[in-house]
């Protein structure tokens, strides 16, 4: 059994997708981020950067395993079950690998710091505003070439796909204001955004926590 430490946010959903997808049976405990439950010394047992997703597995490698970090999650999730994530020693694992770090260093953080500066801080900064805008554009204009070679970031449906697409809806509504523009001319982020979004399993995830 996989226990889930999770909030409705893009770094959660990543994971509550990925347990869908592959099938595995997990509990959900929700850490609500608005009340600082993620500072609860129980919690920090599990995450000790204080921040969520994190997860359980009651059935892990001599017992139980605590892992925090989504992409390192990912990545543990799709080694135990074979699932979306290609095994050592074939290509397409590091291409998987590849795009799931560029969503960690690259577009998570970007997006992070432009929906604070641009959409939840009530005082502009009009330079830091323009910095991670230009940024984000950037990051989608690699996105969408990438998507002009391949149906999926890692060519198959892969852990990178399922790491980018909470992220990427965010922008599609939290970080509209600024970005609806650019990605209204971006088809071929349309097109996968399309495909992702259809899956039931990617459904079913975005709902958690309920």
């Amino acid at each position: 059994m996989i226990e889930l430490y999770t909030w409705s946010t893009p770094n959660g959903r990543k994971i509550s997708i990925m347990l869908e997808e592959v099938g595995l049976a997990y509990s959900v405990h929700p850490v609500n981020i608005g009340k600082n439950e993620q500072f609860d010394s129980k919690f920090l047992a599990i995450a000790p950067n204080n921040k969520i997703p994190a997860i359980v597995d009651t059935e892990g490698p001599g017992g139980r395993l605590s892992i925090f970090e989504s992409g390192a999650i990912l990545t543990y999730l799709g080694d135990k079950t074979g699932k979306l994530l290609s095994p050592l020693g074939d290509a397409r694992r590091y291409k998987a690998l590849e795009w799931l770090n560029w969503q960690m260093g690259g577009l998570g953080p970007m997006l992070g710091q432009l929906g604070f500066f641009a959409v939840r801080s009530e005082e502009k900064s009009p330079l830091a505003i323009q910095r991670f805008k230009e940024e984000a554009i950037r990051l989608y204009g690699v996105l969408d070439k990438r998507l002009s070679e391949a149906p999926y970031l890692a060519g198959d449906y892969s852990i990178a796909d399922i790491a980018c697409y909470p992220w990427c809806l965010a922008s599609t509504t939290f970080h509209a204001p600024v970005l609806a523009e650019t990605l209204a001319g971006l088809p071929n982020f349309q097109r996968w955004m399309k495909a992702i979004g259809e899956r039931p399993a990617v459904q079913r995830g975005m709902k958690v926590p309920a």
